[in-house]
């Protein structure tokens, strides 16, 4: 008798189960909160398109009318003379900073958190202090780096005054400031590698750093790639904690030109600098038109040309290790 109700019972709901699924009942709220999801979307990329129509509408002429010109040229006070080669040497630069630095201390960080670190109040305390970090505004970063990096050690250069605002200075700040992202996006990804993996390396015998050398790291790649490679782009569009180190944001003596020299010349760390963003910053303060408008909107151009190629290489070592992966 038991059994005949089970079954029974058990033949309603996959009835009742076949129904929903068949639609046989509307679900308005369910529809209504589609639609806003909907509505929310279009609404971002309406807004998207609008910004990018403006900066492409006013951006693109410059470059139609000076094209190299404007990408080598330095900074100067007519704005159909000023270019922005020394930002585009002091943003590579940062970028270097925060690969070379923030990127490999990070996932250091993150793997002996998530691998190595017992579980206890001290880790705990540390991930929550990790996380806040990546919540603080950047120009706190700027501080911090006027106060040890430009202060305390100089810049780096042993100069006095402004000659203490250099290049290294900077690019350590946003080194800085990205290194809780990092931490954050590498232990996201290593926590989304299946534990079966790891138990049946274990179970052939495999050490724990064969373990993650051979099954953790290679299936958390992708994850852990597009997280520093985003967390790049973030350092180089940030201004605040530039000018707070002391980014130019007038006229710089020397402009070495844009060629492969003089963007990788290591010399350029321990002088004055100047970066993208801060660019972009400075020209929509002048009250000249061409700079406010044209000459800003070029060079926002140039930025989003960057940060499409960051995002590209993601996306392209983030499939081919998600195929080598499957394969």
């Amino acid at each position: 008798m038991a059994l005949t109700t089970i079954g029974s019972s058990g033949t309603a709901v996959q009835g009742s189960v076949a129904r929903a699924l068949r639609g046989g009942r509307t679900d308005v709220r369910g529809r209504l909160f589609e639609g806003a999801l909907v509505l929310c979307l279009l609404t971002s990329l309406g807004v998207l398109a609008l910004l990018m129509v403006d900066v492409l509408g006013n951006g693109v002429p410059v470059y139609a009318d000076r094209g190299f010109g404007f990408l080598d040229g330095g900074l100067s006070s007519q704005a159909g003379r000023a270019g922005i080669a020394q930002g585009i040497i002091g943003s590579f630069w940062i970028a270097v900073a925060v690969l070379v630095l923030a990127v490999p201390i990070g996932v250091g960080a993150a793997i002996y958190l998530e691998e190595y670190a017992p579980r206890n109040r001290f880790t705990a305390f540390v991930e929550l202090n990790v996380r806040n970090l990546a919540g603080v505004p950047s120009v706190v970063y700027g501080l911090l780096g006027l106060a040890v990096f430009v202060e305390t050690f100089d810049g780096f250069s042993g100069g006095t005054g402004v000659g203490r605002r250099t290049l290294a200075a900077a690019g350590l700040t946003l080194a800085v400031l990205v290194l809780p992202i990092v931490i954050i996006t590498t232990s996201e990804a290593i926590r989304a590698v299946p534990m079966a993996l790891q138990e049946g390396a274990y179970g052939v015998g495999a050490t724990r750093w064969e373990v993650i050398r051979s099954q953790v790291l290679p299936y958390a790649a992708p994850g852990i790639l597009t997280g520093c490679l985003l967390s790049i782009a973030r350092a180089v569009g940030e201004a605040a904690p530039l000018i707070v180190v002391g980014a130019a944001t007038g006229l710089l003596g020397r402009n070495p030109g844009l060629s492969v020299a003089s963007v990788t010349d290591p010399g350029s760390l321990t002088e004055r600098f100047t970066a993208l963003p801060v660019l972009v910053s400075t020209f929509t303060k002048l009250p000249a038109e061409e700079f406010r408008v044209d000459n800003a909107a070029a060079t926002i151009v140039a930025m989003l040309v960057f940060i499409l190629v960051v995002n590209s290489i993601a996306i392209v070592l983030r499939n081919r290790f998600e195929q080598k992966r499957s394969s």
